[in-house]
């Protein structure tokens, strides 16, 4: 592509990197001339930074390389730039403690409703910043490559089906959100198959909060471009975690796609495939403009 960015937002697992325990230096290596030439780099992941290259991913950049790096984390709990070369938080998304614990309480509401209701075994990770993740399909494990496999989102169908919810993902979703509004709380309930997300923030936040950051420094949102590998359609109307990167601030960004899943994506999202090849190869393209 001939068009050179100002910034370029990512996902970590699956778009960057493999696996959060595969070697960082290709990807790392791809991200320094653009650093050093000012683009701004973000990273927006589901995740900590304690998951990002174990928590030293500042380590392999200079202090100048870093002050053109960013991160969106926790599915909007975090936003970090780095400051004399070290992560910074410089604006987040954290309830208090009442308020996380009504997080839980809404979660484990879902868990009891799915198994009271549909005789339905779940999950919950209760250690996350401002969100639960539900296990919809506990018996099976996703290793170290922790975002969505391939043929999870057909297993994950007969599951529900078998357990007469017919209404899919959607359905959890909607009994999510309903959840919520009993306890009082508006929810952002995601699903990548297997774990159903209830918090109160998702990655739109991370990339509106960031975006707002680089437009007062005249950064304007059709300079930047938005890859992933999780857009995929997981039901009809109902697409993947970086789906949740286009908003309504960032519409006029270029959105890419290295997955070569089958499916319908959002709108003006391009599918290139090629997974974590695909990406680094268009950050050394790009730092070679």
């Amino acid at each position: 592509m001939s068009k050179k960015y100002k910034a370029i937002f990512f996902d970590w697992d699956g778009t960057a990197v493999m696996s959060r325990q595969a070697p960082v230096e290709e990807v790392v290596a791809a991200m320094k001339p653009l650093l050093q030439q000012g683009v701004k780099l973000v990273i927006v992941s589901g995740t900590t930074y304690d998951k990002i290259a174990k928590g030293k991913l500042h380590e392999h950049f200079t202090k100048e390389e870093a002050s053109n790096l960013y991160l969106g984390l926790g599915r909007g709990a975090y936003n970090y730039e780095m400051v004399d070369g070290k992560p910074v938080v410089f604006a987040d998304c954290i309830p208090d403690k009442n308020g996380l614990l009504t997080i839980h309480d809404i979660c484990y509401q879902v868990h009891r409703e799915l198994l009271e209701k549909y005789n339905l075994e779940t999950d919950i990770v209760f250690s996350r910043p401002n969100y639960c993740k539900i296990d919809l399909m506990v018996n099976d494990e996703r290793g170290d490559q922790l975002f969505m496999q391939e043929d999870e989102m057909s297993r994950v169908k007969n599951i529900l089906s078998e357990h007469g919810i017919n209404g899919g993902l959607k359905q959890m979703v909607s009994i999510s959100e309903e959840i919520g509004e009993r306890f009082g709380t508006k929810v952002s309930a995601t699903c990548d198959a297997k774990y159903l997300e209830v918090g109160i923030s998702c990655k739109s936040d991370n990339v509106n909060t960031i975006l707002s950051k680089f437009e007062s420094e005249g950064i304007k949102a059709e300079e930047c471009s938005y890859w992933g590998d999780e857009y995929v359609g997981i039901e009809d109307g109902l697409f993947g975690s970086d789906s949740f990167m286009k908003t309504e601030k960032t519409k006029n960004g270029d959105f890419y796609d290295v997955s070569s899943l089958e499916g319908s994506r959002p709108e003006n999202v391009e599918v290139l495939g090629g997974g974590v090849s695909t990406f680094v190869n268009f950050l050394i393209e790009q730092g070679k403009r």
